[in-house]
């Protein structure tokens, strides 16, 4: 590097880094030296502190991003451009992965299922569809832990981030029995939803097995967002890929009898992901409670009883969170129902087309992740240049990723359809055809639903959820359902009419959070800086004042 050019990336160095609240302010609004080093230097290397950081290390740029679909080319290239860029692959990467070895679970799930044939198939997507409509709920709610440590972090008040996690595992587990129960006794709902037997009969027996994963499975989500709010993903992302590996051999142990066990069928599809998520809560409390920085946090050495102050701020970020995830899987459940009336050849197509929309959609979904960690990073820190940059580049990169699927989906959908159903066996010729008609739609559906995932995470970031529950509950139901419902039900339009009616719920819902967003950044910004005593603990929730607008700001 050459010598003028070493001398201004250290004083960069040192324009992020004083310490004292005015002059921080200033740096954030920008000086000569900090707009020299913004103008002059591109980092070769934009390494983090070891931990976490607020990704708040640049002035506010005019026209920051042009919110996910436009970039000017002097922003582009820009020095805090560039960081937010690198910090947020290197955060949403790790993310991205353990979202797809998830949902690898159920890709395997679906094509060992498909072994069964299309009666199999439709059963195992009515119990898939309503175990996670509950199971999303909650974990929804649950990743309230996630904004609240991310912007703990960002504040410099790590005891507050240790008692967020613990709260979360007592959430966890208050809501994890309530699911238990509903699903213990959910088939005469089933039932009376028209369906046809032999499909009430195989969702009947996956949930009955499926039911008893649902305490380590939101366990785990919430032990994944302590970890992940601390921007260290990774061992999430191991253990997630431990989990496909345990989930194949337990599918086929299971389903199809082995070592003198039974075949079990769809009840043991049920029990293979029950001991799945089983094992990675165990593995993911066993790293927590082990390895460091983690084990700093004595998340279990300090669980004891709840604590009722905390509790009520966890419910109050998270049941709208839980909320609005709970609207968009009742979309997807409702619709799966909606499509189960049309017959078993809809529903089975149904499937396979919505499974791979899902696939595609954990790559979003975790650069969403990503975008609530460095907009919460950067609103307790009082970075409102960073917060804007970093939901900008999250809804960018979303989008853009979701461009690619959606063309993939138009130009390759039989070789797609391909990998969870025979091509060449006669049996399945009327779902492949129906399923390559879906995807088509899906190509659509893919632009919009990428941008309105990656918008909502943004906005949890800001601890910003009770509008955006609104939005959800007008745009999923409002528009999507009710369109869906009369072209596809009512008006005969059939299967594709029910996925258009998807896609509209979806674009409506991304255009407006994209827009609450803007708007909101300035404002939560300015007033969600966590208080915190001498010790780094915030206040418990009683001593701050939480407006209906769901900002939060000390009293």
């Amino acid at each position: 590097m050459p010598w003028g050019v070493a001398r201004l990336s250290h004083r960069c160095l040192r324009a992020d880094r004083v310490d004292t609240p005015e002059r921080r302010h200033d740096v954030r609004a920008g000086t000569p030296e900090r707009d020299d080093c913004e103008r002059e230097v591109l980092p070769k290397r934009a390494r983090l502190p070891v931990g976490v950081t607020n990704g708040s290390s640049g002035p506010a740029l005019d026209g920051v991003i042009n919110q996910a679909f436009s970039l000017s080319a002097t922003s582009v290239f820009s020095a805090a451009l560039y960081r937010e860029f690198r910090a947020t692959l290197r955060l949403a990467g790790p993310v991205v992965a353990a979202q797809l070895a998830h949902i690898s679970m159920s890709f395997v799930d679906t094509v060992m299922v498909g072994r069964l044939g299309p009666e199999a198939l439709a059963g195992v997507a009515l119990g898939h569809t309503v175990f996670f409509f509950f199971a999303i709920m909650g974990m929804g709610m649950v990743r309230a832990v996630g904004p609240m440590v991310s912007q703990a972090v960002g504040a410099e008040a790590p005891a507050a981030a240790g008692r967020s996690v613990r709260q979360g595992l007592w959430l966890a587990g208050g809501l994890g029995a309530v699911v238990l129960l509903i699903l213990s006794t959910i088939e005469p709902v089933l039932r009376w939803t028209g369906q046809e037997p032999a499909t009430i009969d195989g969702a009947t027996a996956y949930l009955d097995a499926i039911r008893w994963g649902i305490l380590p499975f939101l366990g785990f989500a919430a032990l994944r967002s302590f970890v992940e709010g601390l921007s260290r993903p990774l061992p999430v992302t191991i253990i997630a890929f431990v989990g496909v590996g345990v989930n194949i051999a337990a599918n086929e142990v299971l389903m199809f009898g082995y070592w003198g066990l039974p075949a079990l069928g769809l009840a043991g599809t049920g029990w293979a992901s029950t001991i799945v998520f089983s094992v990675l809560f165990g593995l993911l409390a066993l790293f927590v409670h082990r390895t460091a920085p983690f084990a700093d946090y004595e998340v279990f050495t300090r669980l004891r009883e709840p604590d009722a102050a905390y509790l009520r701020e966890l419910v109050w970020v998270g049941a709208p969170m839980g909320a609005s995830r709970g609207v968009e899987s009742s979309l997807f459940m409702v619709t799966t129902v909606m499509m189960g009336t049309l017959g078993t050849t809809a529903l089975a197509a149904h499937q396979v087309a919505l499974q791979c929309a899902a696939f595609a959609f954990m790559v979003p979904l975790g650069i969403g992740m990503a975008g609530t960690v460095r907009v919460g990073q950067a609103a307790g820190a009082q970075d409102e240049a960073g917060a804007r940059r970093a939901g900008g580049m999250a809804m960018g990169l979303a989008t853009l990723f979701m461009a690619g699927t959606a063309t993939l989906f138009w130009t390759l959908p039989r070789p797609i359809v391909g990998l969870y159903l025979d091509l060449s066996d006669p049996g399945n010729t009327e779902v492949i055809a129906l399923a390559v008609q879906l995807l088509g739609v899906a190509a659509v559906f893919q632009l919009f639903d990428g941008l309105q995932v990656a918008a909502h995470g943004a906005l949890q970031g800001l601890k910003d959820t009770r509008v955006p529950m609104g939005i959800a509950v007008g745009t999923y139901w409002g528009i999507g359902l009710v369109t869906g419902y009369l072209w596809g039900v009512r008006g005969g339009g059939g299967p594709e009419a029910l996925w258009w009616g998807l896609v509209t719920g979806l674009a409506a819902a991304s255009v407006l959070l994209l827009a609450r967003f803007h708007r909101q950044v300035g404002r939560a910004v300015r007033k969600e800086a966590v208080p915190t005593d001498a010790n780094g603990a915030a206040p418990p929730a009683s001593a701050v004042e939480v407006p209906a607008d769901g900002e939060t700001r000390s009293g």
